[in-house]
Order: structure tokens, then C-alpha cells, then sequence
């Protein structure tokens, strides 16, 4: 072997080795291959900072691969992707194959072509360890804000919470738009608009023409007099103005618009959108997704002008040269685009030809020349109202330019009018006034809360789809759909002269794909302002950025930047250890019950917010009962919380037996006269109808919800559950059950399940068969407490000795914590 290149991905190696020849062998490091350790803190606070990394568990096995083939070949290459996280993996590759750092070979390239991996080993360099330490300060001071921040969130408001210098700043985004919403109030205006017939000069009609009033009426009784004045009014074209116009094509895709493109045209969420382009850049047909530049190389111009020239025409090519906004940008050193113009589509799974078509339009479109419009506003006269006017407007392509490739939907004769003259006369064929609702600010989806964190310079590429990903994951967002309510609204019509008004109808409000912050969201986020304002303002954690910028243009040194960090952050942490769990958890007392007297609050518990009534003084219990779906803890009132504490409410009883048989004979059912319960639990209203017997409450109000609605989600509940059976095996704990992606296997005893092919006939399928699948199968994960203990119970054996001494090191731990130093502090779990 002469030369060994290591790439980050598998998919990488295979594209790249067939561009080398035989002279090169092309492994890949499966991306980094270590990490901080994950016991402890993991850095060395009074020691400069100092990480101490390992090499994760699951890579052992590759870098010992690696290290063999190092000493095998005569030079070593490291190939890794062109951002600052390429370049610490490559560093890290360096020190764990003990290369030497000064003289191993570092390329880069910003796509996977032959020309640019041959240009790339024609032009080494050695590893950038500005940018490694750029990446280092990244890592370490999101280690630091994670290691010690969440352990004061389990302590004071519930374990498991996390928290982390962007991601907390992401949440704080979403819950503050949401209170935006709650305390938005909507107002009303009446919007003014219809169709005129345009009229020759013996007065018939010619043509028609949409118009609408600028301003707006406060009130009904407003626009009704207008109507009614216009009814009687001669109308006119006031004046007629033409002008010409342009529209320019936008730059080609960074990072983030590409996010925001794929997500409205194309439905894609932000972690799809760069799953498919990560796939798209490895086999080599664009260029790397993980850029803030809008910059395109002169090679890529003059491509772009030639198959422009050649399948448009010269009138449709301009070349042009876009500048990046952002004068620190650093992640790459182009835009998003393909590696060959000349490929319009491409093989491969359908999201890949869907997002590259994306990305070459937008790419073509970028080199392409302006749209030219010719644009039209009428002004039309009310005689009888002298200063009022009904407006016009209408928009004409005459050269599409760039809307040739990019905005296909725009059609050439868009808002075209019909042909007119000043003095013109016109009569009213339709006109109305529609009664129209102030909206509350937009909640954010993923795309929107991604543009938000780039222009207020939070983040960067690599940063936005884990952060992202992490927010959910945690637990402090959800993404989702939400039907609209019902709404009236008033209508008033002007037609053949006569003025009518009426109320009608619509669904306002609904949400797809939304942000919605959860309670605890807005529990930790009001937490963390008051006592770490610091790393949730915003200023303050774009302006770390800028530092992290600076150290990897060699401007700062990062021990330092850290050290100036951290001697403003640590002490708040200590500080914080005296805020009471009450204080944290935001408790609210909401008033007093008014038939026993008794304290109501509200409170936030490991199943999410629930209202307590009593506080548990005289030795007396108090009653709880969870929030309602839709009820938010922070504006819940004593009367809404009352309501609660009438479940368990006894709905009635089952009128009828009801029974259904599963495909093995197993009998479900329910008896004639058996009590029919609504409760309410953790995870949402439900109806008890048996022992260990539940029918999930959907679409209706468990303190309404009537008998014979009851009975039906029973009785659905009951042929859900048999028609969940496909096929049994007598004698055994394995059955094949109809699931929510289709029929799959399980052993009912150890909760194992095995996948079936969507395209395998589930019923074909032997008991050796399903046994041999389950015994290959993974064993499932264990989740809540028991999923907590696990760690616990597989370590106790081996480290009894270290088990007995762990109260003392909490101990020491958190004295070393009052004195500022952090080294030993090892029992804190930590969230990186």
C-alpha cells in the first residue's frame, strides 16, 4: 500500500477511490471517533481547559483498522469534510493514529468530483489548528453549560431536563412566541373589494376587473354606508399608470435557505432535508450542504453560463457574483450547488431527485437574467364620494428570464388586465365587505425557527438541524398539526343595488407542522432567565459565536476566551443552588376552594403540570389531578382547576353486552351494566369500563363526554384490540399482532418484537420461523425507571468499593463546586 485516505463516510470512500487509482486505498473514520469522556466533566478546569478524550466505544474496533493500515502505508491523507468539525476529526484521527501533526498530509475539497479530489492531493496543506481549537471551544463551553446546568434543572424542577447554550436559546424563541399568542388580542377590520364589468361607449360590458378599497372600516356600520353610497355612485377610471419592472433571481442555497426552500416547497423537515443532501454531496452530484456562503466558484459560472447558452439561449444568460451577507462566514467556501450543471435530474431515490431538482434550479436561476414586468395600476373614481377610489393592479411578464427554470408556477398572462382608458366608465357586478381578524404572530415551524437563529446570528450551519432535533427530543417542543376553531364572521354583499348582511362561518387558526412549546419548556426557560440570563440573551450568544469565529481566524486564544466564560457563568451556578424547588418549579397558588377552604396550586411533575388541592398541613393528604390537553399551566384559573376534581366522573353503564373474536378465538368484551369511568392520567383523559379495561378519550371532554358517545369509543376500543390479532400459535407466548406500520411478531412474555416485510404474507409465516426472528431480534429497551436503574444494576458488581465511597465524592464534589473548581465533580450526570 502506498497511500492511505480517510474520509468521514463509507458512501465518501467508495465515490472518492474510484477517482484515485490503484495507488490509493480510501477508508472511512464513520465520522469522529472521539469525544470527552463522558464520566465526569471531563475537563480539567484549573489546567487551561484542558478535554481529556476517548475514543468512543463504538469506533475501537475501526481505529485499531486504522492503525494498521497507517503503518502499512507510506503516506497517510486525511481526507475529512471542509468546516471546522472536519478539521477537528481530522486532528483527532491525527492523535489517535499517532501521525504526526506537523507533517500529515490534510486535503480538502468542496465537492467529490475528479477534478476537485486531484486538485485537493495536488495541493496539500497540514491540519488548521486554529480551526480544531475554534471547534475544541465550541464543544468544551457546551460541555461546561450542559454538565453543569442540568443537574441543577434535575434538582430543582425534574430529572432528566437538559439544557445547552443554543438549544436553551431555541426554547426560549418558541415559548416567547407562544405567550405572544396567549396574549394577543384580536381586533377586526372591514375589507373592502369586488368586480367591476368595464363598459364600452354604448355601455356594454367588456371585459372585468378585480378591485379592492386600500383603506379599511373600523365598523360595520362603516362599510355598510359605503356600499350603500357606492351603490347609487357613477364610477370611472381615474387614472391608468404603466410602468416597467424587474425581478431578480435570488442567490444560490446556503445551509439554511435550502432548509427553508425544502420545507415549504417540498414538505421536508429540517433533519430530512440534510439527511438527503448528505447523501446527495457524498455520490458526488453536489456540492458540501454545510455552508453560509453564497459565493460560486468562476469554474461553476462559466459551466452554468454554457448550459444556459445552449438550452435557453444568450438572452437568458447573466452571469453573476454574489457576496455573503455574513463577513465572518467560515463554515465553506461556496454555495450549495450541483457539481454539473449539464445534469438537470438524477438517479436515486425520490427525495434525492426531488431536492436536487431544488438546488439546480436554484443554481441555474442564479446565473440567469432578470424577469421582465410590465406592471399596471387603475385608479377608479367615485363620483359621489370625491376622496374615495377603488384600486386596480396587474402584472405582466413580458421575458420570463429566470422564471423560465426556478418559478415554474407563474404563469406568462399573471394578473393581466383588460385593455382601458382614462374616463372609462364601469358598473358594479359584485362588490362586498368582509369583516377580517387581526392575526397573532406566526408560531414557528422548523424552517422559520432556523431563518430566526441565522439572523439573529445564533448557531451556525452545522448547529441548526441537531438543535433542532435536540429541542424535540427533549421533550421541550412538539411538532404538530392542530385543527382550527370555528369562527363567525360578518358578510355584507352589494349586488344589484341592494346592500345585504349576514353571519357566516369559518375555521380559523389551524397549524400544520408547527412548533408548540410544552409546559416544562416554559418552567425551565423562565428558571434559566432569571438565573443564567446571561446564556439565554440573545446578543450574548451570538456574540460567542463571533468569538469562536475569531479563534478560528487565529484572533483569539481559546483557554482564554473560555477562562473570561466561565468566571462569569460558574458563579451563578453556585447561586443557583440555594433557589428553593418551589421557586424553580414556578408553583402558583391559584386561590382557595371555596367549599373546604383549601390551597389550590399549580405545579409541574414528572408526568407534566398538574393542580394540587390541600398543601398537606394536619397531616391531611392532598388531591391531585393532571391538566387537560389544551390547559397551560401558567394561565389555568381556580375555577378551571375546580373542574378537574370532578374525575373520576361516573358516566353511566353499558347498556348492552359487547363482544368481538380475534382470529384465535380470545374473547373481548364487556358485560351489560358495567360502570362506565372517565379519568383523567398522565398521558390524557381516558374511560375505564372493567378491570385493567381502558378506551382512550379522543375528540371528546371527559367531564361532558355523554353515555352513548362512551359506549361507541368503548365498543370501538374492544374490535380494535381483537382485529390487533393476526395469527397465534397455540401453546406458546408468540403471536403475529396487526401494529401501526402493519403485522409484526412478538413474545408476549419477554415484550421482544420482530419486524415483518411489508411484501411477506403474515400469515404463511411457521412458528420456527417467528422464533428464529425473535431470537435474532434486539432486546427491547426498557424505558422509565426501569430503563434508569439498568446502568446501575450491570455496574454495582464490579464497583462495590467505588458504590460505598459515592456519598462522600457528592460531598466533596459539591464543596469543590462553593470553591470554584470543578475538577472532581463525578457523581453529577452530565448532558453534552
Amino acid at each position: 500500500m502506498t497511500n492511505l485516505v480517510i474520509v468521514e463516510s463509507p458512501a465518501k470512500a467508495k465515490t472518492i477511490e474510484k477517482y484515485l487509482g490503484k495507488d490509493f486505498t480510501v477508508r472511512s473514520s464513520y465520522g469522529h471517533i472521539r469525544d470527552i469522556q463522558k464520566k465526569g466533566m471531563g475537563i480539567d478546569l484549573e489546567n487551561g481547559f484542558e478535554p481529556n478524550y476517548e475514543i468512543s466505544a463504538d469506533k475501537k474496533k475501526n481505529v485499531a483498522e486504522l492503525r494498521k493500515l497507517t503503518k502499512q502505508a507510506d503516506s497517510v491523507w486525511l481526507a475529512t469534510d471542509e468546516d471546522r468539525e472536519g478539521e477537528a476529526i481530522a486532528w483527532h484521527l491525527a492523535e489517535a493514529l499517532n501521525l504526526d501533526i506537523d507533517t500529515t498530509k490534510r486535503i480538502v475539497f468542496h465537492e467529490i468530483t475528479k477534478p476537485a479530489i486531484q486538485q485537493a492531493i495536488a495541493e496539500p496543506r497540514t491540519v488548521d489548528m486554529d480551526l480544531v481549537n475554534a471547534q475544541q471551544a465550541r464543544r468544551i463551553l457546551d460541555r461546561i453549560v450542559g454538565f453543569e446546568l442540568s443537574p441543577i434543572l434535575w434538582k430543582k424542577i425534574r430529572t432528566g431536563l437538559s439544557a445547552g447554550r443554543v438549544q436553551s436559546v431555541a426554547v426560549r424563541l418558541i415559548v416567547e412566541r407562544e405567550r405572544e399568542i396567549e396574549a394577543f388580542e384580536s381586533t377586526f377590520v372591514f375589507r373592502v373589494q369586488g368586480v367591476l364589468n368595464l363598459l364600452d361607449d354604448s355601455g356594454k360590458p367588456v371585459g372585468d376587473l378585480e378591485v379592492k378599497r386600500t383603506a379599511t372600516f373600523d365598523t360595520e356600520e362603516e362599510a355598510t354606508a359605503f356600499l350603500e353610497a357606492v351603490a347609487k355612485a357613477n364610477l370611472s377610471v381615474m387614472s391608468l399608470e404603466e410602468k416597467p419592472a424587474k425581478r431578480s433571481p435570488k442567490a444560490p442555497f446556503t445551509t439554511s435557505t435550502l432548509q427553508q426552500e425544502a420545507s415549504s416547497k417540498l414538505g421536508f423537515s429540517v433533519k430530512q432535508t440534510m439527511m438527503v443532501a448528505q447523501r446527495l454531496y457524498e455520490s458526488g452530484k453536489i456540492t458540501y450542504m454545510r455552508t453560509d456562503s453564497v459565493n460560486l466558484s468562476e469554474l461553476a459560472i462559466s459551466q452554468a453560463e454554457d448550459v444556459i447558452n445552449k438550452d435557453y439561449g444568450k438572452e437568458y444568460s447573466h452571469p453573476r457574483r454574489y457576496k455573503t451577507k455574513n463577513a465572518d462566514a467560515q463554515e465553506a467556501h461556496e454555495a450549495i450547488r450541483p457539481t454539473d450543471f449539464s445534469m438537470q435530474n438524477v438517479e436515486g431515490e425520490r427525495n434525492e431527485q426531488r431536492l436536487y431538482q431544488l438546488i439546480w434550479r436554484r443554481a441555474i436561476a442564479s446565473q440567469m437574467s432578470d424577469a421582465q414586468l410590465q406592471r399596471t395600476t387603475v385608479e377608479i373614481g367615485i363620483d359621489n364620494l370625491p376622496g374615495d377610489k377603488f384600486t386596480a393592479k396587474g402584472e405582466v411578464i413580458t421575458f420570463d428570464g429566470f422564471l423560465k427554470v426556478y418559478d415554474l408556477d407563474k404563469s406568462d398572462d399573471s394578473g393581466l388586465l383588460p385593455p382601458m382608458k382614462v374616463g372609462q366608465a364601469l358598473q358594479i357586478e359584485e362588490m362586498g365587505a368582509r369583516q377580517s381578524f387581526s392575526r397573532p404572530p406566526a408560531r414557528y415551524n422548523e424552517a422559520s425557527l432556523v431563518r430566526t437563529l441565522e439572523e439573529m446570528g445564533i448557531g451556525r450551519p452545522s448547529t441548526y438541524a441537531p438543535t433542532i432535533d435536540t429541542v424535540q427530543q427533549r421533550g421541550y417542543v412538539v411538532k404538530e398539526d392542530r385543527e382550527g376553531k370555528e369562527r363567525i364572521y360578518r358578510q355584507i354583499t352589494l349586488k344589484d343595488g341592494k346592500v345585504q348582511a349576514e353571519s357566516l362561518t369559518e375555521i380559523a387558526g389551524s397549524e400544520k407542522n408547527k412548533l408548540f412549546p410544552t409546559d416544562i419548556a416554559g418552567v425551565v426557560t423562565n428558571f434559566l432567565i432569571k438565573h443564567f440570563g446571561d446564556v439565554l440573551d440573545y446578543q450574548f450568544t451570538a456574540k460567542v459565536e463571533d468569538k469562536f469565529d475569531n479563534i478560528a481566524q487565529g484572533q483569539v486564544q481559546w483557554q482564554a476566551m473560555l477562562e473570561e466564560f466561565y468566571q462569569q457563568f460558574h458563579p451563578k451556578v453556585v447561586s443557583a443552588e440555594d433557589v428553593s424547588r418551589e421557586e424553580a418549579g414556578q408553583a402558583r397558588l391559584l386561590g382557595d376552594d371555596p367549599k373546604t377552604g383549601k390551597p389550590m396550586y399549580v405545579k409541574i411533575g414528572r408526568f407534566g403540570p398538574y393542580v394540587q388541592l390541600g398543601d398537606g398541613e394536619n397531616e391531611e393528604k392532598p388531591m391531585f389531578a393532571s391538566l387537560m390537553p389544551g390547559q397551560k399551566m401558567d394561565v389555568i384559573t381556580l375555577d378551571e382547576a375546580l373542574e378537574l376534581f370532578k374525575l373520576p366522573r361516573e358516566v353511566g353503564e353499558m347498556p348492552e353486552s359487547y363482544e368481538a373474536k380475534a382470529v384465535d378465538g380470545t374473547v373481548f368484551g364487556v358485560e351489560k351494566g358495567q360502570k362506565i369511568i372517565a379519568k383523567q392520567g398522565p398521558f390524557g383523559p381516558y374511560l375505564e369500563y372493567g378491570p385493567k379495561q381502558y378506551a382512550p378519550i379522543k375528540g371528546f371532554d371527559p367531564l361532558s363526554i355523554e353515555l352513548e358517545e362512551a359506549v361507541a369509543l368503548i365498543e370501538a376500543k374492544i374490535q380494535a384490540d381483537a382485529d390487533k390479532i393476526v395469527k397465534t400459535f397455540p401453546g406458546t407466548d408468540v403471536k403475529i399482532l396487526k401494529g401501526r406500520w402493519g403485522p409484526y411478531i412478538t413474545d408476549v412474555t419477554t415484550k421482544k418484537n420482530a419486524k415483518i416485510a411489508k411484501d411477506e404474507d403474515a400469515l404463511e409465516l411457521s412458528l420456527e420461523e417467528c422464533q428464529k426472528r425473535l431470537d435474532e431480534a434486539p432486546e427491547p429497551k426498557k424505558r422509565g425507571r426501569a430503563a434508569a436503574k439498568k446502568p446501575a444494576a450491570k455496574k454495582a458488581p464490579a464497583k462495590k468499593a467505588a458504590a460505598k465511597k459515592a456519598p462522600a465524592k457528592k460531598t466533596a464534589a459539591k464543596k469543590t463546586t462553593a470553591k470554584k473548581t470543578a475538577t472532581k465533580k463525578t457523581t453529577a450526570k452530565k448532558t453534552s
